[in-house]
């Protein structure tokens, strides 16, 4: 499978960054890294993982997400991650990372969390 992330918007102010494929150590990973970091530095403060068709993840992969989670949050932002299925949700279980970033099933149950004003669940 190949490597691909989309970007969109939805809703005036919710960016979704949609994965697809493997998250893992290598060039792609630091592509999505600058990429959501820019996405954050250039005003993004409600925004959206979509990992719903990522088949693998490695520490890596969660140290980016981590780091994100936790510049967003430095600038009074909120980040949630949705749709982890097989491996991925097994990770994320491994690693507790519902305890760092809030994790929703779908992107409906994200968006409505970041409209209450993302507090919800972290």
């Amino acid at each position: 499978m190949t490597n691909e992330t989309k970007t969109r918007q939805i809703e005036p102010d919710i960016t979704v960054v949609e994965i697809s494929g493997r998250l893992n150590l290598g060039n792609v990973l630091q592509t999505l890294e600058a990429s959501i970091r820019r996405m954050i530095d250039e005003g993004a403060r409600k925004l959206i993982i979509d990992v719903s068709t990522l088949t693998y993840i490695d520490s890596a992969g969660i140290g980016v997400l981590v780091g994100c989670r936790g510049r967003i949050a430095q600038r009074d932002g909120h980040l949630r991650i949705v749709g982890a299925q097989g491996p991925v949700a097994r990770t994320f279980e491994l690693v507790h990372m519902n305890l760092i970033a809030p994790l929703d099933a779908d992107l409906e149950s994200a968006c409505r969390h970041l409209s209450d004003g993302g507090t919800t669940a972290v």
